[in-house]
């Protein structure tokens, strides 16, 4: 007899038949073995039943690194985009160096697309004519494309040089008509495309991976390169950072999904 809502009033002893509690163990009248114990009671005098373990969600596994693997960056992935564009853009630093004259009228950039020298927004962010500035954005180049090759493929380093490096040299010249040369904007794209993730790992609290430090020291120090550089151009650079933000929200988002 089971009470609506409630426990059962009584149990059947399967030896004999007989009708016993169903809070004790053994059967008063023939000694059988009904439960191995008495079950607990709540403060209504009610059976507690026995809590169910919360099923543990099966935990996500990863097959092991290879040597050399960083979470997030393909191992196998070789830099050959970055490398073209360091590898041209050296190249085009003895040449200007041994004859300025001759091959700034091939790759500067000094007025608004001026006459049948609009094809120079695509050859200024290669050439440079001081070694310093070569230096400080060659090396942001090599660092940052290299990190976005491995993580995204050659092809998103080409396309974010292209946005903020002959973007950037193009917006200048359609804006600032004065000369322009050097690819601080790509740079600039390439570093800021790199950070975006740990800048929202940032913002959301999450321990982050890279070093936002080094990261700000470069922006810091391209952006401030036409201070010290006259071939360097400020809008330019600006460009190529905001470019390097807007694309590499959309990256950062994909790569999580």
């Amino acid at each position: 007899m089971v009470s609506s809502g409630g426990p059962d009033l009584f149990v059947i002893c399967k030896s004999c038949g007989s009708e016993v509690s169903p809070y004790i163990t053994e059967c008063p009248y023939c000694g059988n073995r009904l439960r191995k114990r008495a079950p607990r009671l709540d403060r209504g005098g009610k059976p507690r039943e026995k809590p169910r373990k919360a099923r543990k969600p099966p935990t996500p596994s990863l097959g092991p690194l290879k040597r050399g693997e960083i979470p997030g960056i393909r191992v196998d992935a070789h830099p050959y985009a970055t490398a073209t564009v360091v590898a041209v853009s050296l190249l085009l630093l003895v040449y200007l160096r041994a004859d300025p004259a001759r091959y700034l009228d091939w790759f500067g950039v000094g007025s608004t697309f001026a006459g049948d020298e609009w094809w120079h927004v695509f050859t200024a962010p290669f050439a440079y004519m001081s070694s310093g500035y070569a230096f400080v954005t060659l090396f942001a180049i090599a660092i940052f494309g290299w990190l976005l090759e491995r993580r995204h493929g050659p092809f998103v380093v080409l396309g974010l040089f292209l946005l903020g490096g002959v973007g950037g040299i193009a917006l200048a010249s359609l804006t600032d008509p004065v000369w322009a040369l050097g690819g601080n904007g790509a740079a600039l794209a390439l570093l800021a495309a790199w950070a975006v993730p740990d800048l929202l790992d940032e913002r959301a609290g999450r321990e982050i991976d890279g070093d936002l430090l080094g990261v700000g020291f470069f922006a810091v120090l391209l952006l401030a390169m036409p201070l010290a550089v006259h071939d360097a151009n400020a809008i330019a650079g600006a460009t190529g950072l905001i470019v390097g933000l807007l694309v590499g929200l959309p990256l950062a988002r994909a790569a999580r999904r």
